[in-house]
């Protein structure tokens, strides 16, 4: 279903809220679902919330009398304004204001004294978008939070895009499991990045292990669903955009209860809830610095320009799946080849088509992807012949996740018929090409691998033609800390991707 046109994936999304939806309309989702009593009188004087301040809140994240403190820890997380405001009344005819965005008051606020009490000392605040800077430096995160439709205008979206690509992260939460916040969160994705895929998170990914293993979880109301259901698009290494369609807020707000009043709800229970958010905020932290980095425009483009005759260049194919793995790790390996050794390289890296451009110019191709892929017939048969030739192909499994693991070997054995990726013999000449290389590190979550290298090949004519690193060799060559990435440490990898490349313009 991943490779299915986008707006067939999206007509999907709307099917599934159709068909979840027992209320009589969106209006019916929009309650107060903090830690009150549920407030059950219809919606009156029904508003935008552009025109209003920000609701109070029972407990505010940082008080003026406070900033005469030592400064604060940084902002990690900011919970979007967005929608209308509304005026309920009780059974006691006392009235409460509410708006979309802010159904749960506390749910981040209860959330972020959680994380803190495990060392994660941030923040969040409350953003307007139409005097936020959209800058990922200010607030690495935004949540936006509620059961009904979102509606930005075209330069939030743009502005958001922008945020997006810079470094920054968008959560989504469908509070109560609303579909018609699910669908108008999904269609909102598709329109912040068309050219992306929105993908089930895999459960072998960071996100899912970072601060808690998280192998299944609970849903009250649907006891069949073991599976998280995270879904995000890719953003070179990370997740640039999260959308759950369960229900995490009144999780965090240890009080579901209210959730109970709204028929067709979907949420996670409280446990689930919270070890899912304080993963959410660790992978936040902790990759933000790799949004930083890989969100920098590239020192040397993507721009098409004439292929040299007499240096390296560094071509990476483009697939169908998340291709552009960890943006800027070939023009750093390359400076490294540039300055260390006497091989003539081009410090561009070309992003190439397999049904546009001629795979014969380039001495070798360089895949990466973290999420399935597949090959139409006409690629399959470029690839072939391309090895066939003189042509050699180097892929990385960014992050070490097994979706890609398996995609590659699936979509090889389709090019090679009946040849298999085998390990490389440890004196491999290709472990001796510039480095002697008997030994490597790998990071903490691949340490079960031993010090051996964990290169695999493909033979073709007894001659060595791909070379495939099942880990992530790729992420080795910035200098960025991924957590809890599949991988080998910064060292190794240098010393592997050079040797890579002089055994190619050697051999």
């Amino acid at each position: 279903m991943k490779f299915l046109p986008n707006i067939f994936m999206a007509l999907l999304a709307l099917t599934w809220a159709a068909a979840d939806i027992s209320a009589a309309s969106e209006d019916d989702w929009f309650k107060y679902l903090g830690d009150n009593k549920p407030y059950n009188a219809p919606a009156k004087n029904i508003s935008s919330a552009e025109a209003m301040p920000p609701l109070p809140l029972p407990a505010t994240p940082l008080r003026r009398t406070e900033r005469k403190k030592p400064p604060q820890p940084d902002y990690l997380l900011g919970k979007v304004i967005w929608g209308q405001s509304a005026t309920f009344q009780d059974a006691n005819g006392q009235q409460l204001e509410v708006a979309d965005w802010n159904l749960c008051p506390t749910d981040l606020d209860r959330l972020m004294d959680k994380t803190r009490k495990l060392g994660l000392n941030y923040h969040w605040r409350n953003i307007n978008l139409t005097s936020f800077d959209f800058s990922p430096a200010t607030v690495p995160a935004l949540l936006f939070s509620g059961t009904r439709t979102i509606r930005l205008g075209d330069s939030q979206v743009e502005q958001l895009r922008s945020y997006v690509s810079s470094g920054g992260m968008i959560i989504f939460d469908s509070i109560a499991g609303s579909p018609y916040f699910y669908a108008s969160a999904y269609a909102l994705t598709e329109k912040l990045f068309p050219e992306c895929q929105l993908l089930n998170i895999p459960g072998d990914h960071p996100i899912y292990h970072i601060i808690t293993e998280i192998n299944d979880v609970k849903v009250p109301l649907h006891e069949n669903i073991k599976n998280p259901e995270l879904e995000g698009i890719y953003i070179g290494s990370r997740i640039g955009v999260l959308l759950s369609r369960h229900g995490l807020g009144c999780g965090w707000n240890d009080n579901t209860d209210p959730l109970m009043q709204l028929p067709g709800s979907s949420y996670f229970e409280n446990r689930s809830a919270n070890e899912l958010g304080m993963n959410i905020v660790a992978y936040v932290a902790g990759y933000a610095q790799a949004g930083f980095i890989e969100g920098q425009p590239e020192m040397f483009s993507l721009a098409d320009q004439q292929t040299p005759t007499d240096e390296l260049l560094f071509a990476q194919i483009k697939h169908n799946g998340s291709w552009n793995v960890h943006p800027n790790a070939a023009t750093a390996l390359l400076m490294k080849i540039k300055k260390y050794t006497s091989i003539k390289v081009n410090l561009q890296r070309r992003a190439i088509s397999l049904e546009k451009d001629q795979l014969n110019l380039y001495p070798f191709v360089f895949i990466s992807g973290l999420s399935d892929l597949r090959f139409s017939d006409k690629e399959i048969a470029i690839l072939s012949n391309y090895l066939q030739g003189q042509g050699f192909i180097l892929i990385n499994n960014g992050l070490g996740l097994k979706e890609f693991d398996q995609a590659v070997k699936r979509e090889f054995a389709r090019i090679i018929p009946g040849v298999t990726f085998k390990k490389l013999e440890p004196n491999h000449q290709i472990y001796n090409s510039l480095y002697s290389i008997k030994e490597v590190k790998y990071t903490p979550r691949a340490r079960n691998l031993g010090t051996e290298p964990c290169l695999m090949g493909i033979y073709v004519s007894g001659k060595l033609k791909v070379v495939y690193s099942p880990v992530d060799l790729e992420a080795g060559w910035l200098d960025i800390h991924y957590p809890l990435i599949i991988g080998y440490e910064r060292s190794s990898a240098t010393q592997l991707g050079m040797n890579i490349i002089s055994y190619i313009m050697t051999n």
